[in-house]
């Protein structure tokens, strides 16, 4: 599946990743790619849902519907809020990816950036400026992550 991607420049939720305070370096801006809309659509149909447009949707069908799905809930906030720059716990053990593994975090279905796993390692906070909802997933790996507005993250895998 070919993508097509906004320059970053372009991209309305940029200063996300131009925020003073957690500051993002030149290399990684270049490997967050925003998508656009028609990218982000076929991405959000294909690995997370064709019924629903945003996580708070997801009904009988959908496979992040299903507790099966989820294994760990956490508190991402605390965090969030550390001078540490870590993700948060659990993390570390759930996800065992390569740095290059592509990830996808999407906000909803026309709000979706591919990056890189070291890079959203890296720059995690300022992803999550928009913390409603947004799921974190890989195509090639079946682990995820969804955040809440309430703090609160859950680890699962992908049905």
């Amino acid at each position: 599946m070919a993508h097509t991607y906004i320059p970053f420049e372009q991209y309305k939720r940029k200063w996300i990743f131009n925020h003073k305070d957690l500051p993002v370096t030149d290399e990684d801006k270049a490997l967050i790619l925003p998508l656009d809309q028609k990218s982000s659509m076929e991405v959000w149909n294909k690995w997370i849902s064709n019924k629903s447009s945003r996580t708070e949707q997801f009904t009988k069908g959908d496979w992040a519907a299903k507790d099966s799905a989820w294994v760990l809930t956490e508190h991402w906030q605390s965090a969030w809020d550390s001078e540490d720059p870590k993700l948060p716990e659990g993390f570390g053990e759930h996800f065992d990816w390569a740095d290059d593994t592509p990830v996808y975090f999407c906000y909803e279905k026309y709000q979706v950036v591919e990056t890189r796993w070291d890079v959203f390692v890296r720059n995690w906070k300022c992803f999550l400026f928009f913390d409603d909802g947004p799921l974190l997933i890989s195509a090639k790996q079946k682990q995820t992550a969804l955040f809440h507005q309430s703090g609160q993250f859950q680890l699962g895998s992908r049905g």
